[in-house]
């Protein structure tokens, strides 16, 4: 059913799309069904010789209609956030030892890129800073988003990460990555007249492509 989405780039693309099937899942049988409901009324409330219009209080059993279907919108709520919660845990929650640690600084209307030097530090005279993402494929990236003007939004569809930039924090986040390329990075927050150029690239390489990146830098 989901088989239109990107490649599912992260450990954790997979179980996202879960979710996702899940939720059109239950969306797609509320549509059908107020549809169904929707068109029952039509026709058979339409008008009809010495049939008069009638006027229904919702009080009494009337109420159901509004009573029944909250109960049950409500129950989907609750399916779904059991079925979300332990991936919002591995996505956002419990934050894995890092292989890589990396800054990612969105502004109008470009994304910066900033890697530790020799001293496997940020924020440290030794920077790298670059306007890609490079990373080497098989390793957990950690990385601390921030925004040097508005609000902007990381977002990368392969990895099914999509994550705010607020200026004044820095927020932390991770992913992984498994197979070897190139990917778009998007900015999926309104942030001004440039906001529809607003992109990069991440390029998933190998150990040693990765390490011949930070040689040019």
């Amino acid at each position: 059913m989901l088989s239109y989405l990107p490649y599912q780039l992260s450990s954790f693309a997979g179980d996202i799309d879960q979710v996702i099937w899940i939720i059109y899942s239950i969306v797609g049988v509320w549509f059908l069904a107020a549809e169904a409901v929707l068109f029952w009324f039509i026709l058979g409330s339409r008008a009809r010789p010495g049939v008069r219009a009638a006027w229904i209080p919702g009080t009494g059993r009337a109420a159901l209609w509004v009573l029944l279907p909250v109960t049950a919108v409500l129950a989907c709520d609750l399916v779904i956030e059991q079925a979300a919660g332990p991936t919002w845990h591995t996505v956002k929650i419990d934050m894995p030892y890092p292989d890589l640690e990396v800054k990612i600084e969105g502004r109008q209307f470009a994304w910066v890129f900033t890697y530790p030097g020799a001293d496997g530090k940020l924020d440290t005279a030794d920077d790298l800073v670059a306007n890609e993402l490079h990373v080497p494929v098989n390793k957990r990236v950690v990385y601390h988003l921030t925004a040097a003007d508005v609000l902007h939004n990381f977002h990368v569809k392969d990895l099914r990460l999509k994550q705010d930039a607020v200026p004044g924090r820095s927020i932390k986040g991770w992913f992984d990555t498994n197979k070897e390329g190139t990917y778009e990075i998007g900015c999926a927050e309104i942030c001004g007249k440039g906001h529809t150029v607003m992109s990069a690239t991440l390029v998933v390489d190998s150990t040693d492509a990765y390490q011949t990146f930070l040689s040019t830098l």
